[in-house]
């Protein structure tokens, strides 16, 4: 396992190029734990303000090659462990082929190339018509051998560097602000060294104001489709000598008046002022504003108004908006709207007072059904029930009155008496009563007999 960086794949350390191409300097390197890469041009960091130079994890890319990328190139490759270099050579060839030139290295036939327009994309424009108050940038960016230089003139005049900008990055582009009828001309750039010379020239036409109502200009606002809950917008480009005002209405149903506090009626119809957003100035003249939907619903679609007005008069147009169905399933609620609109401590405390009285009546029900045990039972009970009972029986005993005959009362004591033994202590009644019931009953045929109830208490 290698941990110092090293190189895994032999490399050119001599490189060419042809002015204009691209080209990709290898940095095959790896080490544990990966290392750092960090690229120099003649000494200096290559970073990310190098518009033309991009670091690759492995390489450096080089677009739209300059004479001026000549030079030596050193890959540095460093971990906690250690650092390696690759250094190249990068040579810059003409479009003719013939000759180099190396940084570092003293040539006696140096390669002389005539400039040349890189950005010929960004130049196609050459007549631009811009209203009182705009701006306007105009490009000329090239390179050569040796770099060229850049004159900027207008209607063959040469301009100073106050007019043009100082810098020499600037001198690429001219910029002219807050335009007046005399910056109206042919402006031309000439692009120059030992080798040649080239030129562009770009018409500037700048349109006086005239006092006249917004004018409403592309196809903007157009017809637009969203999904249910999707985001959209509307967008509106105002010209006008002036900043306008712009404002984006909706049309109301006749059924949905009701709805909005206030409406304005514009022809037939009835609308309701929306919110508007900042309104942006553009370079051209022009001034835009949007209308963001977001979270669209059913009542959102239907037509919308960008209206563009100023002290002379105002201009409209109109687009509609289509809200497609909501296609997800509709979440049913739990509780129905009746008892969701009650308050908590009511929905909480109702099945508590039922529970509670329902509690209440089914303790009193088994308090009330509590029997004592019958006097007739077996005498192997009776025995049993001779010792002394536990605390809470004799509390329920206590409690508990029944009654039985005498005769009965007798012949339980009897049998006490007589199987106790010596052992077994005799069953005490307490408390029982002395109020003993004579019943007397005479029957037909003339006898009469009576019987006594003694109650205690069991």
């Amino acid at each position: 396992l290698e941990f110092i960086p090293i190189i895994v794949i032999k490399v050119a350390h001599r490189q060419t190029a042809r002015l204009g191409s691209a080209i990709k300097l290898p940095c095959p390197v790896e080490g544990d734990p990966p290392p750092l890469i960090m690229w120099t041009k003649d000494g200096r960091n290559i970073h990310s303000g190098w518009i033309r130079f991009r670091i690759l994890r492995m390489g450096l890319k080089i677009k739209e090659v300059e004479a001026d990328d000549t030079g030596t190139y050193i890959c540095k490759a460093t971990n906690g462990f250690g650092s390696v270099n690759i250094n190249y050579t990068l040579i810059v060839i003409g479009e003719g082929g013939g000759g180099s030139t190396v940084a570092g290295e003293i040539s006696l036939f140096p390669s002389a190339m005539r400039p040349r327009f890189t950005q010929p994309a960004k130049m196609r424009k050459r007549v631009i018509a811009r209203p009182v108050g705009s701006s306007v940038r105009l490009k000329c960016t090239a390179s050569g051998n040796p770099r060229p230089d850049i004159v900027w003139l207008k209607d063959d005049r040469l301009l100073t560097e106050q007019e043009v900008g100082e810098g020499r990055e600037k001198k690429w582009t001219l910029s002219l602000r807050n335009l007046t009828p005399e910056h109206s001309g042919r402006y031309t750039c000439r692009v120059s060294n030992r080798a040649g010379e080239i030129n562009a020239t770009y018409k500037v036409e700048v349109i006086q104001r005239t006092n006249s109502k917004p004018i409403l200009t592309g196809t903007h606002p157009v017809n637009t489709t969203v999904d249910y809950g999707g985001t959209t917008s509307f967008q509106c480009k105002v010209r006008s000598d002036v900043k306008p005002v712009i404002q984006w209405l909706k049309r109301v149903e006749t059924n949905e008046e009701s709805r909005y506090n206030s409406t304005i009626e514009v022809g037939d119809h009835r609308f309701v002022v929306l919110p508007t957003g900042e309104v942006w100035s553009r370079p051209d003249g022009s001034f835009l504003n949007k209308l963001l939907i977001t979270r669209a619903k059913e009542e959102d679609a239907g037509m919308y108004i960008c209206l563009g007005a100023n002290t002379m008069g105002y201009s409209f147009r109109s687009a509609f908006l289509t809200v497609l169905p909501d296609t997800k399933p509709p979440i049913t609620p739990m509780f129905s709207p009746a008892s969701s609109s009650l308050p908590w401590p009511v929905i909480i405390g109702i099945p508590a007072g039922i529970v509670f009285i329902f509690g209440t009546v089914l303790l009193w029900f088994c308090q009330s059904r509590k029997r004592c045990p019958p006097p007739s039972a077996p005498a192997a009970q009776v025995l049993q029930s001779s010792h002394r009972p536990p605390y809470r029986e004799r509390d329920r005993d206590k409690d508990c009155l029944s009654s039985m005959n005498y005769e009965e009362y007798l012949a339980q004591q009897q049998l006490l008496l007589s199987q106790g033994g010596p052992t077994i202590p005799p069953k005490i009644y307490p408390k029982i009563y002395t109020d003993i019931h004579t019943h007397t009953h005479s029957h037909v045929d003339g006898k009469v007999h009576q019987h006594q109830h003694i109650h205690f208490q069991c």
